[in-house]
């Protein structure tokens, strides 16, 4: 049986190069992360293999470029997300 993972992202414009993994977690960890995310009304979006993919990186460290493109379709949801919301 598969463990459920969740990972979030951090990206700060005029400090990063990329987006950082801030939190990452399997099971019951995931669980949590994903309520904090709810709670704070962070947008979220499954991905199976980005998670896996981000599992590996150890916390506060910059998304590797292979990963960017990745990233960066999460990231263009995020923000077209927040454009829509925003006009209503």
């Amino acid at each position: 049986m598969l463990s459920r993972r969740a990972a979030a992202l951090k990206y700060v414009k005029e400090r990063d190069r990329a987006p950082r993994l801030v939190a990452k977690g399997r099971g019951f960890l995931a669980d949590k992360i994903i309520e904090a995310a709810r709670a704070h009304d962070v947008p979220m979006q499954e991905d199976a293999l980005l998670s896996q993919a981000l599992d590996v990186l150890d916390l506060n460290t910059e998304v590797p470029p292979q990963l960017y493109r990745a990233v960066a379709e999460v990231l263009a949801w995020v923000y077209a997300l927040q454009n829509d919301t925003s006009r209503t």
